[in-house]
Parts: C-alpha cells; sequence; structure tokens
C-alpha cells in the first residue's frame, strides 16, 4: 500500500482519542488538549472506561461505544492493548490510526516485535492505516487538526514536514513559529510500521495545499518505493532533506578496497541525488532552501552558477565571494557592455569588478543603476544584493529600488536574485518587503551565498533527470552462457571468492577489459604459464584468505625470464606462509605486463549497501586507496550520462580530462566500464561484491589490472524475485523484449522504452499528422519538447512501463509506442499509444497494446484505463476489440472513459 486512505489522517470528518486522560502531564491528557484546541471542526470522541468526561466532552468508555465511526483514531494505550483496539477500529471501518504508544520492538525485544505484527494483521484486512509505533502524532494546520503531543502547534502554511524522530518535529515547531514559518503537514512517522517516507512522498506530491516538502530521515524501510516515490515528487515540486546520523558508530569490518570506502551516508547522499532530492546538513539550512526554492526565480535551462555580488561594503563582498568559492561557485565575468553602464552610473571609487561595490554612501538611485546593469548581463546567472546600514541611506528605500528594479523586468527575462540586509532592527521592515515581494532575504552574507548553490544544485539534479544518455559505445551482449557456467562451478564448490583468473573471465565476458591471467598452482606452472604468455609478466599469490596481496609480499612485477618467475614465486610462498600462516594459499596468477605510462591507477567497484542494495563505485585507484579516499559512489542502474556524473564528483576527474602534456583518458571508455559493472549488479544476485583495482585509463582506452569478485551463498539468493530484486532502483527488464508480426507478416522488435530513445521518440511525432497529434494530446502541439521527451523516455519501470515497435530498417528508428502509468498502490493504470501515421492500419497499433495489457496483468494491475476523443474512431474500434468498456464522461461529452478489467494473470512480473 502507499496512498490508500491517508487522506483519512489530513481530513478525517472524525476523530476518536484512545487513551484520553485527564491526568495533568500524561501523553493522553496533552493530546487530548491539543486535538479539542486547535480548530477543529469535526466530532473529538475521547475513550476512556474511567472517565465521565475530558475537557468537558462526554468520554467513551471503550471504541465499541463510540456513536459513529471515526475517520482517523489516536491511540496512546500500553503496547499489550494496541492489537486489540486495531482490530477493532478496523473491523469497524475506521481508516486510519496513528500509534502515539512505544514498546513494539525498539531495541529488538521479541516481545515488541511480536505486538507490532499483531497490529499489522489486525489493519491490513481492512486497508487500516497506522502511522507509528513510537511517535508524536501528526499536524494539519489548515483543517486546524494538531493529533500529536507537541508542546506548541504549528502556524498554517505550504509546507510539509515529515519525520522519522519525534524530538525533531518539537525543535522544529518551536523554531519555525518564532519565525513565521507555516506548514501544510507536520508528520512524525516514528518506527514506520506501516506509512512511511514512500507513502507520504507520494501523497504529499499531488497535495495542492503542499509547495515544498521537507523530510528527516534516519533510515528507509522500502528502498525502491522510496527511490519511486522521491523521483515522483521532486519532479513536481521542491524536496529537500536532512539525513540524521551521518557518521557510523563502527566501521564494520570490509574485505575489499570498495567495501571499506562505500560507506551508508555516501550511499544515502547517492541516492537523495538520483532521486532529484536537494540534501542539506543543518535545520537552518533546510528552512533556507525551502525559502531558495519555493520563492526564487528558476535558473533558466543551461545556466550555471555565475553569480553577480552587489554590495555598500567591501568586507562583505570578499566574506560572500569566500563563501562561493568554498561551495564551489564562480563569479561571474562582467563583460564589456556592464562595466562601461556601471562606469556611467557609479562614482570612480566604485571596485571595478565583480563584487561590486557601490561604496558605503550608495543611495537608492545607485543600487538601481547597479542592479538593472548586472541584472543586463548574459554571463550573470544570478544576483546577490548586500546593505549595511549606514546613516546617508534608509535601508526600506534602497530595498524599494531594488525590488522595482527586478520587477520591472519582464517575466521571461527574470533571474534569480538574493538579498542580505546586514543588521537586526534596523533593517527588519526591509526583509518584509522582501518577503512580500517573494525575493529571497538572508541576514548574513554566507547565508546567502549558499542558498544560492542550493539552487544551483537543485537545477542540476533537475536537469539530471531528464538528460538524455547517449547509446554504450560498441553495444554487445555479454556471455551470459560462460558466466553462468563459470558462477556454477564455483558456488557448487563452496567458494566464496573467485580466482583472480576467474574474475577477470566474468569481467571480459561483460565487456571490460582485463589483462590476460592464467592460474597456476606451483612455481614451475608459473613459469610454463608466463613462457607461454610472453615476458615480461607480473605473478600474484592466490588465497581466498588473502585480500591485499600487497601487504604481505604477494606481488612481484615486471619478471623478465623464467629464472626470475620461479625464484619469485618460491620466495613468495615463503613470505606468504610467515606472515599469514593460516592462509590457504591455492598457487599463483600470472599476468602479462601491462605498460601503459601516463595512465592513472583507478578503482571501480562494487558492493551492498544494508538499505539500497548494490552500490557502485569510482575513485583514484592504487595501493593507497583507502588513504587518498578519493571516491563517489552511485546506485545501478547507470547509463552514460550518470556514469559521466558520478566519475564527475571526484578529484581525479580533472586529471583524467587531461592537463599540461598529459592527454585525456578515454572518458566514454570509463563510463562503459562503470556500466558493465551495474549490468553485473541488474542480472547477478549471486555477485557479492567486485573490486577492480587498478583500473588503468588513458587515451588508449581502460584494462584491468587486477579484481576480486565474492559471491553470496547459493541458499541466500533468492531467484524467485528475478535477478534484479536487491536494486533500489529497478533496471531495464530485458525480459520484456520480444519479436511480433504485423498484420502483413512485417516482423517488428518490441521492447521498453530506454533514455537513450529520446531523439527517435521525437522523429516518431515528427511523423504524427497534425489531426493524430490533437487525438493523442487533445490539444496542437508542433513538437514535442525536451522536458515532455525526457519524462516519457526515462521512466520509472517500478511504476510504468513503455513498450516501442522498432523499425526492421534502421534500429535507431521507433515505429510506435504504448504506456501504461500504473497508480501508487498498483491497483490502476492509464495507457497512451501512438503509431506513426505512415504505418497505421497494418495492425502495429494493436499488437503494442495486446503486449502492454499482457505486461499490466502479469504486473497485477486490476484495471487499465484512459481517455479517448469521441470522435477518434479508430481507437474507439481498437479497444473494442481489445475487450474494454465505454462511458462518456459528464463533465466533458467530447470525451470517452474506456476501461478494461485484467484477470489474474498466470505469472507475476519480477524484478
Amino acid at each position: 500500500m502507499t496512498t490508500r486512505n491517508l487522506e483519512a489522517f489530513f481530513h478525517p470528518r472524525s476523530v476518536a482519542l484512545v487513551g484520553a486522560s485527564g491526568r495533568k502531564g500524561s501523553v493522553g491528557h496533552f493530546l487530548a488538549r491539543n486535538l479539542f484546541h486547535s480548530g477543529f471542526q469535526g466530532p473529538i470522541m475521547p475513550v476512556n472506561p474511567r472517565r465521565d468526561s475530558i475537557e468537558g466532552v462526554l468520554a467513551y468508555p471503550s471504541v465499541s461505544s463510540l456513536p459513529r465511526v471515526p475517520d482517523l483514531a489516536i491511540v496512546c494505550t500500553p503496547p499489550d492493548t494496541v492489537p486489540d483496539i486495531t482490530r477493532e477500529l478496523a473491523e469497524q471501518g475506521t481508516k486510519a490510526v496513528v500509534v502515539v504508544t512505544a514498546g513494539f520492538g525498539e531495541g529488538g525485544q521479541e516481545a515488541g516485535r511480536s505486538l507490532r505484527q499483531a497490529m499489522l494483521d489486525a489493519a491490513r484486512p481492512h486497508t487500516l492505516r497506522i502511522v507509528g509505533p513510537n511517535c508524536v502524532g501528526l499536524l494539519a494546520p489548515r483543517q486546524g487538526l494538531n493529533a500529536s503531543f507537541a508542546h506548541q502547534a504549528a502556524l498554517p502554511g505550504d509546507m510539509a514536514f515529515v519525520t522519522q524522530s519525534g524530538a525533531i518535529v518539537t525543535a522544529m515547531l518551536d523554531w519555525a513559529s518564532g519565525r513565521g514559518i507555516g506548514f501544510s503537514h507536520v508528520v512524525s512517522l516514528g518506527d514506520m510500521a506501516d506509512v512511511d517516507f514512500g507513502d507520504m512522498l507520494d501523497y504529499l506530491a499531488v497535495d495542492p495545499q503542499t509547495r515544498a516538502v521537507m523530510l528527516y530521515v534516519e533510515a528507509v524501510t522500502d528502498a525502491r518505493k522510496f527511490m519511486s516515490a522521491a523521483r515522483a515528487c521532486a519532479r513536481i515540486k521542491p524536496v529537500i532533506v536532512i539525513k540524521g546520523g551521518r557518521v557510523a558508530e563502527a566501521a564494520k569490518a570490509a574485505t575489499s578496497h570498495t567495501g571499506a570506502l562505500a560507506g551508508a551516508d555516501e550511499v544515502y547522499d547517492a541516492a537523495f541525488r538520483r532521486a532529484g532530492v536537494l540534501r542539506v546538513f543543518t535545520l537552518e539550512e533546510l528552512f533556507d532552501a525551502v525559502q531558495t526554492l519555493a520563492t526564487s526565480t528558476p535558473l533558466r535551462h543551461g545556466d550555471h552558477d555565475r553569480l553577480a555580488i552587489l554590495t555598500n561594503g567591501g568586507g562583505l563582498g570578499v566574506l560572500a565571494t569566500d563563501a562561493l568559492i568554498e561551495h564551489k561557485g564562480h563569479l561571474a565575468e562582467l563583460s564589456d557592455e556592464t562595466m562601461q553602464g556601471l562606469d556611467a552610473a557609479l562614482p570612480p571609487t566604485w571596485s571595478h569588478g565583480n563584487p561590486v561595490d557601490i561604496v558605503g554612501d550608495a543611495d537608492p538611485e545607485r543600487y538601481r543603476n547597479a542592479t538593472q546593469n548586472l541584472l543586463e548581463d548574459k554571463g550573470v546567472d544570478a544576483l546577490l544584493v548586500m546593505h549595511c546600514p549606514v546613516a546617508v541611506a534608509d535601508p526600506n528605500a534602497v530595498a524599494e529600488s531594488v525590488i522595482e528594479s527586478v520587477q520591472a523586468r519582464p517575466s521571461r527575462k527574470r533571474k534569480p536574485i538574493f538579498t542580505a540586509w546586514l543588521g537586526d532592527q534596523a533593517v527588519a521592515n526591509s526583509r518584509s518587503l522582501f518577503a512580500e515581494s517573494h525575493i529571497p532575504t538572508y541576514d548574513t552574507p554566507e547565508r546567502a551565498v549558499r542558498s544560492f548553490m542550493h539552487l544551483v544544485r537543485y537545477r542540476r539534479g533537475q536537469e539530471e533527470l531528464m538528460e538524455t544518455p547517449a547509446s554504450l559505445p560498441d553495444e554487445k551482449d555479454p556471455d551470459r552462457e560462460s558466466v553462468q557456467a563459470l558462477l556454477e562451478e564455483a558456488l557448487a564448490e563452496g567458494r566464496e571468492w573467485l580466482s583472480e583468473p576467474e574474475a577477470k573471465a566474468l569481467l571480459s565476458c561483460y565487456g571490460v577489459a582485463t589483462v590476460e591471467t592464467r592460474k597456476a598452482t606451483d612455481p614451475d606452472e608459473a613459469v610454463r604459464q608466463a613462457e607461454e604468455i610472453g615476458f615480461p609478466v607480473a605473478i600474484k599469490i592466490l588465497s581466498p584468505d588473502i585480500t591485499h596481496k600487497s601487504d604481505v609480499g604477494g606481488v612481484k612485477l615486471d619478471l623478465a625470464n623464467s629464472d626470475r618467475v620461479r625464484i619469485a614465486a618460491e620466495e613468495m610462498l615463503k613470505r606468504v606462509h610467515q606472515a599469514r600462516p593460516e592462509a590457504r594459499v591455492d598457487g599463483f596468477s600470472v599476468q602479462a605486463m601491462c605498460r601503459r605510462p601516463g595512465a592513472q591507477e583507478l578503482i571501480l567497484g562494487l558492493t551492498e549497501d544494508r538499505q539500497f542494495g548494490p552500490v557502485i563505485l569510482f575513485g583514484e585507484g592504487g595501493t593507497a586507496v583507502e588513504v587518498i579516499r578519493d571516491k563517489a559512489v552511485g546506485l545501478p542502474p547507470l547509463n552514460m550520462a550518470l556514469a559521466h556524473s558520478l566519475m564527475a564528483e571526484t578529484r581525479i576527474y580533472d586529471r583524467l580530462k587531461g592537463y599540461r602534456a598529459q592527454e585525456p583518458a578515454d572518458l566514454d571508455a570509463i563510463a562503459a566500464a562503470l556500466m558493465h559493472i551495474s549490468q553485473i549488479a541488474a542480472e547477478r544476485p549471486e555477485v557479492q561484491e567486485i573490486d577492480i583495482n587498478p583500473l588503468l585509463a588513458d587515451a588508449e582506452g581502460v584494462i584491468a589490472l587486477d579484481a576480486r569478485v565474492r559471491l553470496r551463498p547459493r541458499e541466500e539468493v533468492d531467484h524467485s524475485r528475478g535477478p534484479a530484486y536487491r536494486l533500489a532502483i529497478r533496471p531495464y527488464p530485458r525480459l520484456l523484449e520480444q519479436w511480433g508480426h504485423l498484420l502483413d507478416g512485417t516482423e517488428v522488435f518490441v521492447r521498453p522504452i530506454r533514455p537513450e530513445d529520446e531523439p527517435a521518440l521525437s522523429a516518431l511525432y515528427k511523423h504524427l499528422t497534425p489531426d493524430d497529434v490533437r487525438m493523442r494530446f487533445f490539444s496542437h502541439m508542433a513538437e514535442l519538447s525536451h522536458e515532455s521527451a525526457a519524462r516519457f523516455t526515462q521512466i520509472d519501470y517500478n511504476r510504468e512501463m513503455a513498450l516501442v515497435a522498432i523499425s526492421p530498417e534502421n534500429a535507431a528508428e521507433l515505429w510506435g509506442v504504448a504506456r501504461i502509468a500504473a497508480d501508487p498502490e498498483n491497483e490502476r493504470a492509464e495507457y497512451a499509444v501512438a503509431v506513426r501515421s505512415d504505418l497505421k492500419g497494418r495492425g502495429l497499433g494493436y499488437l503494442l497494446m495486446r503486449r502492454i495489457l499482457d505486461y499490466a496483468a502479469r504486473r497485477g494491475i486490476h484495471e487499465v484505463w484512459g481517455d479517448v476523443l469521441s470522435e477518434n474512431t479508430r481507437m474507439l474500434e481498437l479497444v473494442k476489440d481489445l475487450g474494454f468498456e465505454r462511458r462518456l464522461l459528464a463533465e466533458d461529452p467530447n470525451i470517452v472513459r474506456v476501461s478494461k478489467t485484467l484477470g489474474p494473470a498466470a505469472a507475476t512480473e519480477k524484478a
């Protein structure tokens, strides 16, 4: 379940308080006080078998004695009573329950866990939803609902705040009330036995009262649901998150470089970025970010981080510049035209550069002229205007001049503007003027600059959500049969680690270039293998018990002849035995020396996070990798755009782009290697960990010199759920690729849509006649915008599906597409279909619709529906043939609502 019955939490017609109390200081007393004195207009029914009344209102001895069924119930009775109370409420028809009580397994108590399960078992048959247990409750200020024991109410507003921590709720309310900040919803989720972050994000995404969503997250429960909901919500409105518990109490024992480097907080950071969510680190920063994203003019497409700074004090400009550089922003370089305009409008003593210091005696007119000139500069992405109080200028008049300059510009030419009026009482009215004009205002240069960079980061995240990736260069199918045989052999022997030659073989099957590597059981065989490979060679010890071979003298490089190989192997056995006498030794790996002068040493890896499943790591490699700690992590699946973005988060990325006489490395080859690792994560649940260190990268490409692969025991792999069940983001569903035939016998390939299909999808819509476009979109549209095409191709396979038909003559040409978008409950899905106008009448639309309906049935979707113009007779005939029912919409008789109820599918859709 996701949004089902959540409306009852925030718009109930009646509320019951089970455990209401008149005893001052008790939770039941505070809950009753807040409920009865917050302006809720519906009936509130307290339940207490020992009191006749609570807060002057008649109390009822039990749930069964209530005069009506409450939409919402608040429960604060002892934990052992909660399952029966939940069952009684559910059976009567209550839709939502907030369980404030603790004692449901916190800290791992078995009795509490049993009570928790009993509570859930009582609720689920009746689709009753539960917030909590162990929570402060919830507030919906616009409805006058305060179903919490918080010490104060929330002001009504348009921001939602959802948190796991009850203490954060009370701190947030106290902090916000003093600043006049209001909320649409405040929800303490507690232990999230039922309703979690994913549910709330789905609900708030479409809530018209909510303009922005703030989250305080300590951990997520269902990672895939969270990622789908967060991405869907972030496409519609800003989502800002604070992550609590950023520093782990103790590092887990790691068996590889990748495991040691991919910390849990970095994984959360990667998840937030992938979902388009803006992460902040303090409550103050949270509200600054909300104010910025909710009130400022958005950065235009293609704009970056070039800030112009206007000030009447040089010191303020210096502080703002320092903050900008620390946050990795850039000072705008002013154009000659702007400089000339400023020279004409300002006194000779102005700074003649950016920051633009217009001197301490600046009056409103000087501010107006400078603001207008800077906003006209095409090299300025945003403007920060600062003012410190001086006796010769009224701060309110200066503020009004800036506001007038901003509002005088046409809306299409407006740029983000930030203000920082320093001081307290003297500038309080000025800040009010900015707030009333929806211009973000701050009390320090640093906060203003940080907020500008919030806008930059948010814009970059949104663009990344819509970025069209390039196709994988020289895309080839992996040798899956060889990989399967290799893994089966290792698992049958009960091995946890593949040998180095096996690990490289697996990587090679997936397209990662590796150095030729062979296994030798003893020094004599090492010599024979070296002679066959050709000198010089390197030899390494093979042992499942030794993680870092160089630490025990288990690596020898650049061996030029047979004698040196033999001596090195014999000495290596002695060193390893002395250093690790308990270690099992299986022999040696022998590999050709790879001479790539000037190549950069990288690390690529795959590990598993407890919440988010497989995680991919990229960074600077070598023996000092844990010391250097130049790395970034990302969630699979990756495409070329995401792989490049992951690389760009590291310091070594600048070196990879080339410097001085050093040629740039082949960045596409590195990105392709990351994609190959991502593909292994999606297809091979048996693979638990991969470590490639070093991966050499230069202008010629990449090659893996060393690799380790750790396997998951066979009994821990759940093959029934499909190969990608562990991934937080559902990957491309390759199993849906099929061939089909048109009425004239033409064979077409049908597959799920991919992000790199955006150009082909736009081309398909250019092959639609204007009349067909109107039939599809209910309006005239000259072409498909980049934003629309990106949204149609970068779909969430966990909730949507689009199947495309490929031209048999040109694999980059689409002939048609059929899609469904399911609701969060996976109950109903809306369909859409488009076929090139010049290909109609050949049965392609029927083929695509039949395939998408079959898929919907396998997904367990109950109903597929769509709206069709009544004049679209071809589509109405098509859906009639497919068994759809039809009815005219009362609100618009020109539209026919068609729907088809799907029966149970023979097989459920996996992963």
